[in-house]
């Protein structure tokens, strides 16, 4: 028999044994955001962590950009213990290399190292949270109406022979002013209108450690702590921060896992 035809065989008896216990939204992919679905009333682990599971039985978890090693899931219900491993599959990311540029460009100024450090840790700690919010659960909807995807995940910048930090979100050219809707319902967990890099920055926690990020904001609409419906303006696009005209990059996170807003949103 075939090699792949067994190998799908062997995937499917898998799943079909599994198939009451464990359903997956996403493939397991480097980067990819994962929706889980097992029975209600079930405990699960990914890897040797414990994550919430909602009352109808979802969980999420992530995959970061460099993920290597396979994805431990177990699931106890009912004093029963099942164990499934999942393969990670690489992804190849844009590399581009930048020489000779002046070292401004390419390291920010000393003086601004410790409010780097402080704005980071308010980030941090946002993505932290972990709440009972079931928002995760539910589709994504695009930020903006109208735009282009200029930047992508997990692109990266060597300037001058050192590699900078990855880019782990989505960029959208768009008009400065132009309006930005929330893509899932949440809650305001970081507002600031001032950050080095990202300047006009906003944090949703959407549940279960699920958040999103929008940053270079012109203005934002909402206060810290304040509750928003999927779709509702939430602010405008910018050029705040270390940015070189008008955009829109927004962010999703497990925890302090960077994922890719795409494996939630349709871009096409």
């Amino acid at each position: 028999m075939d090699s792949k035809i067994i190998f799908y065989l062997s995937i499917f008896f898998l799943l079909s044994f599994n198939a009451s216990a464990l359903e997956f939204s996403n493939k397991f992919i480097q980067g990819s955001f994962i929706l889980g679905k097992t029975k209600p009333g079930a405990k699960v682990k990914i890897d040797n962590k414990d994550v919430l599971v909602t009352e109808d039985g979802y969980f999420a978890f992530g995959l970061g950009r460099d993920r290597k090693n396979d994805v431990v899931i177990r699931i106890l219900k009912d004093k029963k213990l099942d164990v499934i491993v999942k393969k990670v599959y690489k992804r190849k990311y844009k590399i581009q290399k930048i020489d000779g540029l002046p070292e401004k460009k390419v390291t920010p100024p000393k003086e601004v190292y410790d409010r780097i450090k402080k704005e980071n840790k308010l980030i941090t700690d946002a993505r932290s949270i972990e709440s009972n919010l079931t928002f995760f659960k539910n589709k994504f909807i695009n930020p903006l109406k109208e735009s282009i995807v200029t930047g992508v995940y997990g692109s990266q910048r060597i300037l001058n022979g050192k590699p900078k930090w990855p880019h782990y979100g989505i960029d959208f050219a768009a008009k400065k002013g132009t309006k930005i809707r929330a893509m899932l319902d949440g809650t305001a967990t970081m507002v600031e209108n001032d950050l080095f890099y990202t300047g006009g920055t906003l944090i949703f926690d959407h549940g279960h450690g699920i958040s999103t990020l929008y940053m270079h904001m012109e203005r934002i609409f909402v206060k810290k702590g304040q509750k928003v419906k999927q779709g509702e303006v939430i602010g405008t696009v910018g050029s705040t921060g270390r940015s070189t005209g008008p955009h829109l990059d927004i962010r999703l996170n497990w925890f302090n896992v960077r994922l890719d807003p795409a494996t939630v949103l349709n871009l096409n």
